[in-house]
């Protein structure tokens, strides 16, 4: 009998590198704010919390409320048509899916990227590979509140038991404790893997395919 049945994985960091992209609407969004530009690893310590929070912290010191709602809705709107412009998967990741389809596992994806975005990203790149797919939306509390992951399971009609979370960030590993999984950190993603080990994730990675081996044995 399978330890596990479902592998819900995060996106940004973990299946697809998309911090060229991002960091290009960001600049979008600020140049049209008239403020200033941000660098990719500026942007990199920004994610992970979701299109408001990222941009709290992009405007920085002269935040308010009128000015974000505004980011965050020009950034929508441009990312939607920008998202997969230089995106792709990380290396090993789609030999990584393929194998786990083929074996019979249930995959999905639980990001705190817009909901749209997620959906179009899972049909350019990952088609037919994932069972379920959900970003942040209005009506459900992001990560690392454990709604989203609950979605997930009562969608896919699986126990907590029978599933683990893949992700890059303390975000995912602070999603995969409050919805009581177990937790895959992976170390080429967003964050620094001296970072990372700090918390006391189940397991850690440095490859895709590591991953399959965790999974199998």
């Amino acid at each position: 009998m399978k330890r596990y049945e479902l592998l819900i994985f995060d996106m940004d960091g973990t299946i697809l590198d998309t911090l060229t992209d991002m960091t290009d609407s960001v600049n979008y969004v600020m140049d049209k704010l008239k403020l200033p530009n941000h660098t990719y690893k500026q942007v990199r310590g920004y994610v992970g919390n979701g299109a408001r929070t990222l941009f709290e912290k992009a405007i920085g010191n002269i935040v308010d409320k009128d000015t974000v709602d505004e980011a965050v809705s020009i950034f929508r709107e441009y990312y939607k048509n920008h998202c997969q412009d230089k995106t792709a998967p990380y290396d090993g990741i789609m030999d990584l899916l393929r194998d786990l389809k083929s074996k019979g596992y249930k995959l999905a994806v639980v990001s705190n990227k817009p909901d749209e975005a997620v959906k179009k990203l899972v049909d350019i790149y990952f088609d037919n590979i994932f069972d379920f797919s959900l970003g942040e939306k209005e009506g459900t509390r992001k990560k690392p509140a454990p709604d989203m992951v609950s979605l997930c399971l009562d969608g896919l009609n699986e126990s907590k038991e029978k599933t683990i979370y893949i992700g890059d960030s303390d975000v995912d590993y602070m999603t995969a404790k409050n919805s009581d999984l177990d937790v895959i950190l992976v170390t080429w993603g967003f964050k620094d893997k001296d970072f990372l080990e700090k918390f006391d994730a189940n397991y850690y990675v440095d490859k895709p395919s590591e991953i399959i081996d965790i999974i199998e044995n």
